[in-house]
């Protein structure tokens, strides 16, 4: 059932230090509960070829981490009697063919099996619109995208519930109920979903169509009122939204986070004891205690199922607050084996996906490097060409100079440089969004104006934004983080030459970006062209159109290479 908003209630709370604290007990019986916590699976159903890097205390570990397997594994071997496990979102989108070619049903599946309780929708849920959603929630194959739903069995839906409290309609209705209230050992357990504000701006306009997406602090506090009237004991807020600290995976220690959730957890109501977050694959554990002491445990699990995070809190009825709250990622890895009803579902979609996925497409030459001064990686520049080379290739005659792709819409690298061989799965996984390629006219001063939009500045801090425009071969740019606001692009050159403000250009970009997706609001001001179609086919024609070399990285230079 959907869950009219209520008034919104803010108290103001304070970012405070790190992970494991014992507060007071009380000497009545104490209630101790567990949560499991993951987010940002993207339909990671295999086991990753490659090993995953983390910090393990002192020591940098290496370990093959995920898979849908050993993910239901590790959390059956961690669950304790008295406990929920939950989702911060984009658990489906994004995803390896496996999952995407299915739309992401198999994920689903798998998650189902792995005892997922309760999920807030993320800004990839919605890649595929609200209907499909809808679909993926409620089970059934009614077709709403381009592909055939239950293609491999009959699609039942996920047995956990997603809850999505700030996506509200025009009739003042959430899209899916905004809470959930759970009782574990006795205790009343109050759950918020909620997904960042700005869902939007990272999927096509047609995707969200009719639902605004409210303030999150302000949504979570009238929320978190509500459970308490209710009779919660406690509230957990499950928010698909995150922050960046120097270490992504993280085990037990607390990094100086910054981003975006950190103003939104310093506004929470003091009754929101856990904040299990997503969006940046980050992993972090850390203590945000609210202004008035109550306990409050801030978390990520990073991102794939590599890790899952194990709080623990103790609550003492008599007193009624929380006495004892402690959290860990665990990584996601071998010692506890694979479940095998996981592992069938991954075993049955990778039989029905393996013709497609390794198809071989063509051949690449050459080594990956990733720079320390580059702005932009291999895989990216390589999208990017093949974004020009549609252009040239179409039918249409629009004649095109250079090609943009956002860096997010980049989701592997080029594993395919390993053997020199290019496979449909290789490259779907690259460029898993079905996005269509458009070409726009633009004048120079708009192309210097777009670049500079990658810049953002935060309480007076200058830095890149989580997204940057990858250039085709043909174009290259820099930038000087220490001059003024519109003047930090320093270098524009298409073809050796710099960008006249007064001239005009063409630029092939795809429907993300055109939309203003990612915060790119230039590419609105800018007629379409011409539509060339998806841009996944012409990547296929484009890596079968010659023996190619892997692109070498430094066509972005002057911001972080980790864009």
């Amino acid at each position: 059932m959907n869950t009219r908003l209520l008034a919104a209630l803010a108290t103001g709370t304070a970012l405070a230090g790190c992970v494991h604290a014992d507060l007071p007990e009380s000497a009545s019986a104490p209630v101790e509960f567990q949560i499991l916590a993951l987010n940002d699976f993207h339909g990671h159903l295999e086991l990753p070829a490659r090993p995953e890097s983390f910090l393990d205390g002192d020591d940098l570990r290496e370990a093959r981490l995920g898979g849908a397997a050993q993910l239901a594994a590790t959390l059956s071997a961690l669950r304790e009697e008295n406990s929920v496990t939950i989702a911060a979102g984009d658990l489906i989108g994004a995803s390896p063919l496996i999952s995407a070619l299915f739309l992401d049903e198999p994920t689903i599946a798998a998650l189902n099996v792995a005892g997922l309780d309760i999920a807030s929708v993320g800004n990839h849920e919605f890649d595929r619109g609200t209907q499909e959603l809808r679909r993926i929630q409620d089970g059934g194959c009614e077709q709403y995208t381009a592909r055939q739903p239950c293609a491999v069995e009959p699609y039942g839906g996920a047995d956990f519930q997603y809850l999505a409290g700030n996506v509200v309609g025009e009739n003042g209705e959430t899209f899916f109920p905004g809470t959930s209230m759970r009782d574990i050992g006795g205790m009343q357990v109050g759950f918020i979903g909620l997904t960042l504000k700005d869902t939007p701006n990272l999927v096509a306009d047609s995707a969200t169509a009719g639902y605004a997406f409210l303030d999150e602090a302000q949504t979570a506090n009238a929320l978190a009122a509500d459970l308490t009237a209710r009779g919660a004991d406690t509230v957990v807020l499950i928010i698909h939204e995150g922050a960046y600290g120097p270490q992504r995976h993280t085990l037990g220690a607390c990094p100086q986070l910054s981003g975006p959730l950190v103003p939104i957890v310093e506004q929470l109501n003091a009754s929101i004891s856990v904040v299990a977050s997503g969006h940046t694959h980050n992993s972090y554990v850390c203590r945000v205690d609210s202004a008035d002491g109550a306990p409050r445990i801030l978390t990520s699990a990073g991102r794939y199922g590599a890790f899952v995070t194990d709080i623990a809190l103790t609550f003492d009825r008599e007193a009624g607050r929380i006495t004892t709250l402690s959290g860990e990622n665990i990584p996601v890895d071998a010692r506890h084996g694979d479940d095998a009803e996981a592992g069938a579902i991954v075993a049955r979609y990778a039989e029905a996906v393996g013709p497609v996925a390794n198809r071989a497409v063509g051949t690449i030459a050459g080594e990956q490097v990733f720079g320390p001064d580059c702005g932009d990686t291999p895989a990216q520049g390589f999208l990017a060409d093949s974004y020009l080379f549609a252009a040239n290739s179409a039918a249409d005659e629009t004649e095109v100079d250079f090609a943009l792709v956002n860096s997010g819409g980049v989701r592997a690298d080029l594993s395919s440089a390993d053997d020199g061989v290019l496979t449909y799965g290789e490259l779907a996984a690259m460029a898993p969004f079905s996005n269509t390629l458009m070409a726009q006219r633009f004048s120079g001063e708009q192309v210097l104006r777009l670049l500079e939009q990658q810049v953002c500045e935060e309480g007076g801090v200058v830095g890149r934004c989580d997204s940057a425009l990858i250039p085709s071969a043909n174009f290259r740019y820099a930038f000087d983080l220490s001059q003024p606001a519109g003047e930090r692009v320093t270098s524009a050159l298409l073809d050796g030459e710099p960008i006249v403000p007064e001239d005009s250009y063409v630029i092939v970009t795809n429907n993300f970006l055109q939309g203003g997706g990612d915060g790119f609001s230039v590419f609105t001001e800018a007629p379409v062209l011409a539509n060339f179609g998806v841009d996944l086919d012409w990547l296929e024609a484009y890596a079968a159109s010659a023996p190619l070399q892997v692109p070498v990285c430094g066509r972005v230079r002057g911001i972080d290479a980790d864009i």
